[in-house]
């Protein structure tokens, strides 16, 4: 909901149970006022007319208060806005005009040929914002900063940071600290979102995992971001961010152009932890993710069985011992195309490999069909090997600095995405692909960082940062549009592009190259702070765990591990055992029971992976289910009983694992009991309101 005082000077903009305003000064000064609990118009014009605390002469009485600070003026914090023309830098604006259109507020300034219009929606109780800047004067216009937005929080004590930070194969693992003076900034400067943080931050005072206020906010770009929350001398705390790493220059608008920020989505919960990452679920499930309503298939990928020594005949093997134990979609991963016998070659030359795939592959994919299953292929459209017949009729298609050398990471280069051949051939390469043969799924991945970042010719080579991830967006906008029926996953070497810009055109995500059980729970922890199991793809590998550690543990732990999220499989089914295989088939078949409360349902994380006990639950109308994982148990003491959340207090609940039936009041207070000891013990326990 949105309401606009009379004035037009002051709006307020509601979900089910938070409100955010903004107020309009007579100096155009545009000031946040309030976000959090729901709030009328009324007392967001009594926040109006309050005026700004007193403050020294050596201080910036607007810091803190601005709602889009810009560059210039009497403004000492990071700016938002970063502006310089051939005659001077930084923006004096002045407001226009506002508009509203259903939920969305427009609120438009100038500078001069620079028009700025700032857009707020609501979507439940998270506020989208993004920035659209047009040149509308007759000079070119240098962008050095263009943050989407700025969140400003209320005044508090003592707020502590919660974000995600990792490498590859260790993503997405949570930390916690006071927040100190000072700023505390986290990004990627590598041309994608980065193994090393998720663009999310949340901030609280005292919050529990189901009690206590909790601001976060996440942005929604798959290139070069950052997002920097900063402790103001006045202990007044905002986060700003968007698109690019620093200021050495976004992009150059010329007359006429106009650039659109990422989205900045952000929201305030008081149900704690989980209460604000089950409101992101919910919202990205609603308004992010193409198609969510529908479950995602149980995958079988044969990279870890195959690697590059594959065959026909040898993917119809495993392909038949998958279907048999229960998998719904079958996916040939690297090593199908071009001369792609290593990581050495072939990469760009994408059609089928004529003496692996002699009639390409439909056949395997027809076979695959008719047992019963879907059909997916492994691509990395985005980068080129030297070693291709790509790269040797076109050289000049990659991004290079001249009279450089030309670094590889893993044989590779990036492909200059933002050349509009470029973009026609990868058009005309996937969409034959995908009209050749009845491919259900593509998995696609980006494994090397941009480094050497230029376009020989343009006068403004960052241009390509932006134009790179703007064309990636649009090619798989009309390979969906093309092909409807086929589902996209966003790899990068695991987690490396995971983001709401890249997740509102992927099906799921690969969470991370990382397939052992135990390091899984931490890596899923972090990634349900703010992204939804719907899209957490997680695979059921070999024991030991050579690509990593050499762990052992048993098919039961790697199975309830993984089924907390988008279940897959990716060990070697030819050298599993007959036992193996029944056992495989059973828990497949128990993950599609449970699969539409993982997938769909509101999650509790009741136990973090800390060393002990670690379990999750999912609840979906009268039905709940717990994936407890025990990792150790110690000096021989009994397993805590899992405090369950979610439930009916009045209601009575049957265990279908054990007959029993339990009070909701009591699983709520007192707890179940998991029955596990000793240690890589895992169960699933399923809950229905009888």
């Amino acid at each position: 909901m949105l309401e606009t005082a009379e004035n037009g000077r002051t709006w307020v903009l509601s979900g089910p149970t938070s409100s955010y305003a903004v107020h309009l000064t007579e100096r155009d000064e545009l000031l946040h006022l309030h976000w959090g609990p729901r709030i009328a118009l009324a007392d967001a014009e009594e926040l109006a007319a309050r005026p700004l605390p007193g403050g020294s002469s050596f201080e910036a009485p607007l810091d803190g208060h601005e709602e889009y600070p810009v560059e210039g003026g009497p403004r000492f914090v990071r700016p938002a806005l970063s502006v310089r023309t051939p005659e001077r830098r930084g923006t004096e604006w002045t407001f226009d005009r506002y508009e509203t259109d259903g939920d969305e507020l427009r609120l438009r300034f100038r500078d001069a040929g620079l028009a700025i219009t700032l857009h707020y929606r609501t979507r439940g109780d998270v506020v989208e914002r993004w920035t659209v800047l047009d040149n509308e004067g007759t000079e070119p216009l240098e962008l050095l900063r263009a943050d989407s937005a700025t969140w400003t929080l209320p005044d508090r004590e003592e707020w502590l940071l919660s974000h995600v930070h990792g490498r590859w194969a260790a993503e997405s693992r949570l930390v916690r600290s006071p927040l100190t003076y000072g700023e505390k900034v986290i990004g990627s400067r590598r041309g994608h979102t980065g193994h090393q943080y998720l663009p999310w931050v949340a901030l609280d005072t005292d919050a529990t995992e189901e009690r206590g206020e909790v601001y976060g906010c996440a942005l929604g770009w798959s290139g070069s971001w950052r997002i920097a929350v900063a402790q103001l001398p006045d202990a007044r705390v905002q986060i700003t961010g968007g698109a690019g790493y620093d200021e050495s220059g976004l992009l150059s608008l010329a007359p006429g152009e106009s650039f659109t920020t990422p989205l900045f989505a952000a929201l305030w919960s008081d149900a704690g932890f989980g209460g604000a990452s089950r409101t992101w679920h919910a919202y990205q499930r609603a308004y992010v993710i193409p198609d969510a309503d529908r479950d995602r298939p149980v995958l079988y990928n044969s990279w870890e069985a195959t690697q590059f020594d594959i065959s026909e005949e040898q993917q119809e093997v495993l392909a038949q011992r998958a279907a048999a134990a229960g998998v719904e979609l079958f996916v040939v991963d690297d090593g199908w195309f071009g001369a792609r016998t290593s990581d050495r070659a072939g990469l760009g030359d994408w059609t089928p490999n004529p003496d692996r795939f002699p009639a390409g592959l439909k056949p395997l994919a027809d076979r695959v069909h008719s047992l019963g299953m879907q059909f997916g292929i492994w691509v990395e459209p985005e980068m080129i090997n030297p070693d291709s017949d790509l790269y040797r009729a076109h050289p000049d298609w990659v991004q290079y600095q001249e009279g450089r050398k030309r670094t590889e990471f893993r044989n590779q280069l990036v492909l200059n995405l933002a050349r509009e051949d470029v973009q026609e051939y990868l058009w005309e390469q996937l969409h034959g692909l995908l009209s050749s043969a009845p491919i259900d799924y593509v998995k696609w991945d980006f494994n090397r960082c941009f480094t050497d970042a230029g376009w020989p010719g343009d006068a403004y080579p960052q241009r390509l940062w932006v134009d790179h991830v703007r064309a990636l967006y649009a090619l798989l906008d009309r390979l969906r549009e093309a092909h409807p029926g086929v589902a996209f996953e966003s790899c990068s070497g695991g987690g490396g592009r995971i983001d709401l810009g890249i997740l509102s055109r992927t099906d799921q995500v690969w969470t991370s190259d990382n397939t052992d059980p135990l390091d899984r729970l931490a890596i899923q922890h972090g990634f349900s702070q703010i992204h939804p199991a719907r899209v957490m793809a997680a695979w059921v590998t070999d024991s030991p765990n050579t690509q990593l550690n050499d762990r052992v543990s048993s098919l039961r732990f790697r199975f309830v591990s993984a089924m907390a999220g988008v279940l897959g499989v990716g060990g070697d089914l030819s050298e599993w055992t007959e036992e193996e295989l029944a056992e495989a088939r059973e828990w497949i078949a128990l993950y599609k029971e449970i699969r539409p409360l993982v997938q769909h349902g509101d999650l509790h994380r009741l136990c973090p992976p800390t060393g002990g006990l670690s379990a999750v639950q999912y609840t979906r109308g009268d039905e709940s289910v717990v994936l407890a994982l025990l990792q150790a148990q110690h000096y021989g003491e009994p397993v805590p009983a899992l405090r369950l959340r979610g439930l009916d207090p009045t209601a009575a609940y049957e265990c279908l694992e054990t007959g029993e039936v339990h009070r909701g009041a009591v699983l709520l207070h007192h707890g179940l009991r998991t029955g596990l000891r000793g240690d890589l013990d895992a169960t699933v326990l399923r809950l229905r309101r009888i």
